[in-house]
């Protein structure tokens, strides 16, 4: 097991918008929307905005959400062992996400400087 509980996906980085629909969320995370419904009920830590019966993630949900995808589809925990995961010694441990939004930043800055090579 790898010390962050996440490989690097092929995920496309998290735009830098405040809110994100279901449909959005479930597109930058790789699943479908039920899972997300489910991993709700699942984990306490996924706790989307709700409002007039619409559910809005934030970055910091989808970054969570990328890492309990990593941890059940890539590393083969199951639900429970992904939660214990979460709520354990790791839980006060940020890296892996901190991880995750610099590889993102480095993404989208790369991304900005084809755009602007090409602007020339």
């Amino acid at each position: 097991m790898s010390e962050t509980g996440v490989k690097s996906p092929d995920l496309e980085p998290i735009p830098g918008k405040r809110y994100f629909t279901i449909g959005e969320a479930s597109k930058l995370c790789d699943l479908k929307p039920h899972v997300l419904r489910y991993w709700e009920q699942e984990f306490d830590q996924i706790k989307p905005v709700k409002r007039n019966n619409r559910r809005y993630y934030q970055r910091n949900d989808l970054l969570l959400i990328r890492q309990i995808r990593g941890l059940l589809y890539e590393q083969g925990f199951t639900i429970t062992g992904a939660r214990q995961w979460l709520s354990g010694d790791n839980a006060g441990d940020d890296s892996a996400r901190y991880r995750q939004l610099i590889r993102q930043t480095i993404n989208e800055l790369e991304d900005l400087l084809k755009v602007l090579k090409a602007a020339k």
